[in-house]
């Protein structure tokens, strides 16, 4: 089978679970979340190592997957943790580096270590704020609202790939993506207005009694066009310092979780701030 092959069958099983695991909520959906978190921190870190940088991993990554798990535990009422525990926990990691050589770059493995954390587990944590937000009021329309961001994001992706290799011409910025070109990045915007239209007239209305004002979308749509693209180049510079192409090969024809949540992790806490500013009750 060839890396196509593996790619669609790869997501003609990932992209059901994970709606199913969505639309379950509870601890299914926590689960998934922290497990992309812990792997996509692990894989964060090894990119820092190849870049000289070693971070400390063995409590970065459990760190990572345990935000949405806090999320969760508070929400529900098992526990009661104040944001005063996470400032003790970076302080904790901090004062870690007193015990490493100068040599090996302490302050550096801390804030990358802190980065990390911050930037799966705390950006991922943003997608359980979707799937629980006010204005959801069923399971179904929770999977309707987490979905929105993930197509939005696709298209986005779609569109820049398609109409990078057909009209291509112009290079966006090629000191950190030599692939990225300015007629992808308008095709990308384009796209993803037209999944913007399509996804809310034929699943967040329907499913989840929602839309936009017109200039909402439009807003909606080219913001997160624009968000995806900053959050794949910020991936593609990363790994362009530490010198590696993929952040792992743990997903068939995909790379790693990295690689296919790069832009995710940029677009779903900007998403929380628009939609709730932005999102209307439709009849």
């Amino acid at each position: 089978m060839g890396e196509l092959g593996r790619r669609v069958l790869v997501a003609l099983v990932a992209i059901p679970l994970a709606g199913y695991l969505v639309y379950l909520g509870g601890w299914a959906f926590v689960l998934l979340l922290s497990l992309v978190a812990g792997v996509g921190a692990w894989e964060f870190f090894r990119i820092a190592a190849a870049g000289g940088v070693h971070a400390f991993h063995k409590a970065g990554t459990p760190l990572a997957a345990a935000i949405p798990v806090l999320l969760h535990t508070n929400r529900i009422g098992l526990t009661q943790i104040p944001l005063a525990a996470g400032a003790l926990v970076l302080l904790i990691v901090f004062a870690s580096a007193v015990f490493r050589r100068v040599g090996e770059r302490p302050l550096s493995a801390v804030a990358a270590t802190i980065f990390g954390v911050l930037y799966t587990g705390g950006m991922l944590a943003f997608a359980y704020v979707l799937r629980y937000h006010r204005f959801v009021v069923d399971d179904v329309a929770g999977l309707a609202l987490v979905g929105l961001p993930l197509v939005l994001t696709w298209a986005s992706d779609t569109g820049g790939y398609v109409f990078g290799r057909a009209f291509g011409r112009r290079k966006l910025y090629p000191a950190v993506s030599a692939g990225k070109t300015w007629a992808g990045s308008i095709g990308g915007v384009l796209l993803t207005i037209g999944a913007a239209w399509g996804y809310t007239e034929f699943a967040l209305h329907p499913f989840a009694k929602l839309g936009f004002t017109t200039p909402g979308l439009l807003l909606f749509a080219v913001l997160i066009s624009l968000t995806a693209q900053i959050g794949d180049l910020a991936e593609s510079l990363l790994k362009r310092e530490a010198g590696v192409k993929d952040s792992s090969q743990l997903i068939p024809g995909h790379g790693g979780v990295l690689d296919r949540f790069d832009s995710m992790f940029f677009v779903l806490p900007v998403s929380v701030v628009l939609l709730t500013e932005l999102l209307v009750f439709a009849p």
